[in-house]
C-alpha cells in the first residue's frame, strides 16, 4: 500500500509508492556522449572566461588567469543576477519588484576535463569546499546580499550545460523560500523541544541504523525519512553547526572523504546518474543559530515532475528510503 510521509522540518508530504517500487537496475542511465570541441573551463583557456576572483594554484606564487591552478572561481559569463547597481525596491500596485542584483560565479573544480567529481581525491574535493567557504565569506560582506547559495548540476538531465566539472554560486538579495521554510520549521521544533531538529534526526538515524548510508567521525550520510526522489541523500556534520563557513580545513577534508564515498556509492548503484546537490547554510551576517544545522542535499534526477506534483506540491517516490539505504550500503 502507498504511504504518506511528512517531512519533519518543512511539513511537506511525500508519497512513497510501494507499488511502483524499483531496483537500482530499473534506473539505468545511458552515459552521455562526450561532445568534444572547445571548452572554456579547461586549463590553458583562461583568457576566454571572465577574470578569476579566487584560485588554488601550484606553489605559493602564480599569475592570475594562467594555467597552474587546481580550483578556479570566475564570474558566470551569462549571470542570472548582476553585481553592479542598486536594488531600488519599488511597488507596482500590489506587486513588488527590485533590480536583479546579486553575484553569479562558477567554481571550476578541476583543470582536468574528464575528471568526475565523485572520484576526486579528498584533497582535491576539499579544495573545492574551501573555495565555497572563501567565496561565501567574501560575498557575505556585501550588505546587499542576504544569502549565498552553492549548488552543482551534474549531467545534462540535471541542468549541466558544460561537461567540465564545475559547480555554481549565486548571492541573493532575498532569502530563498526553501531556506525560510527550513529556518521556520526548525525554529518551531526548537521552541517546542529546546533541541535542534537536525541533531535529533542524526541521533535517531544512528540509533535505528535503517537509513544510514555511511559515516565517519565528523559526518554522516542518510536517506531522509521523506525523500523527494529515489536515492536522495543528506550529508550532515555530527556536531552542531549552523554555518558552513565556520568549518576549518581539517573538517572540510573529513567532509570530502565522506562526500566522495557517498557519490561513489550512488554511482555504483546507478552508473552515470544525473544529480543536483545544494548546500543549505545559515543566512549571511547572522549569529550562530541553535536551531539550524548546515548540510548538503543530494537529489538524483530519476523521476519527473508532472501535473500532480505541480498541482499538489506532493512528490511521488517509488523507492522507500530504507531500501535505497540498503542498496547504497551494499554498493561498495
Amino acid at each position: 500500500m502507498p504511504e504518506l510521509r511528512k517531512d519533519p522540518i518543512l511539513g511537506r508530504w511525500i508519497i512513497i509508492s510501494q507499488e511502483r517500487s524499483k531496483r537500482p537496475t530499473d534506473f539505468l542511465v545511458e552515459k552521455a556522449e562526450v561532445t568534444g570541441g572547445f571548452c572554456p573551463l579547461c586549463a590553458g583557456n583562461e583568457s576566454t572566461t571572465p577574470p578569476e576572483v579566487f584560485a588554488f594554484r601550484d606553489g605559493i606564487y602564480g599569475y592570475k588567469d594562467t594555467p597552474g591552478w587546481q580550483v578556479r572561481v570566475v564570474p558566470n559569463k551569462y549571470p542570472a543576477l548582476v553585481i553592479e547597481g542598486n536594488l531600488d525596491k519599488e511597488g507596482e500596485g500590489l506587486y513588488d519588484k527590485m533590480n536583479g542584483i546579486g553575484a553569479h560565479e562558477v567554481i571550476i573544480e578541476s583543470p582536468r576535463h574528464e575528471e568526475d567529481f565523485a572520484y576526486f581525491s579528498p584533497i582535491q574535493m576539499s579544495r573545492v569546499f574551501q573555495a565555497y567557504r572563501n567565496r561565501i565569506t567574501d560575498l557575505s560582506m556585501d550588505k546587499r546580499f542576504k544569502y549565498v547559495m552553492v549548488f552543482k548540476n551534474h549531467g545534462r538531465a540535471a541542468g549541466a550545460s558544460l561537461e567540465h566539472p564545475h559547480s555554481q554560486l549565486i548571492a541573493l538579495p532575498i532569502l530563498p523560500r526553501m531556506i525560510v521554510s527550513e529556518l521556520e520549521g526548525s525554529l518551531s521544533y526548537f521552541r517546542y523541544k529546546e533541541r535542534c531538529i537536525f541533531c535529533d534526526i542524526i541521533r535517531q538515524e544512528i540509533k535505528q541504523e535503517v537509513r544510514v548510508v555511511c559515516q565517519n567521525d565528523q559526518f554522516i550520510t542518510i536517506t531522509p525519512f521523506a525523500p523527494r526522489t529515489p536515492f536522495e541523500m543528506w550529508i550532515l556534520p555530527k556536531n552542531h553547526s549552523s554555518s558552513f563557513r565556520k568549518a576549518d580545513d581539517s573538517t572540510l577534508l573529513s567532509l570530502a572523504d565522506l562526500f566522495s564515498e557517498t557519490l561513489t556509492r550512488l554511482d555504483r548503484c546507478i552508473p552515470n546518474v544525473p544529480y543536483n546537490f545544494v548546500l543549505h547554510t545559515q543566512p549571511v551576517r547572522t549569529d550562530s543559530l541553535e536551531y539550524f544545522h548546515w548540510h548538503f542535499e543530494i537529489v538524483p534526477k530519476l523521476t519527473s515532475i508532472a501535473g500532480f506534483e505541480w498541482g499538489s506540491g506532493f512528490y511521488i517516490n517509488p523507492m522507500p528510503p530504507e531500501e535505497a539505504a540498503v542498496y547504497l550500503r551494499e554498493s561498495l
